[in-house]
């Protein structure tokens, strides 16, 4: 599942017109990596929410803009298995 996150978040990059040339799981989403925006942030939050059914508050743009690409899509998968959980319970 983390190749198909990974892959998810790295078209979405590219869908807003980020450049993803030699981007990994080590490059920072924001500052010195991808350079991603708040709004920005909160954008590819919106599509991961929509494609993924996980949630993200409002106060966490700035833990997400700290995270590389591979710390993000941990979260995200790991916020997906424990919503496909909940929803067997």
């Amino acid at each position: 599942m983390n190749d198909q996150v990974r892959d998810y978040v790295i078209a979405s990059l590219q869908e807003m017109n980020y450049s993803t040339d030699g981007v990994d799981a080590d490059t920072p989403l924001g500052p010195a990596g991808v350079d991603l925006e708040s709004l920005s942030i909160a954008e590819l939050g919106v599509r991961i929410e929509d494609e993924y059914g996980v949630r993200f508050a409002d106060d966490e743009v700035e833990k997400v803009a700290s995270m590389t690409i591979g710390e993000f899509v941990a979260l995200v998968v790991e916020r997906h298995q424990v919503a496909q959980t909940a929803g067997q319970a």
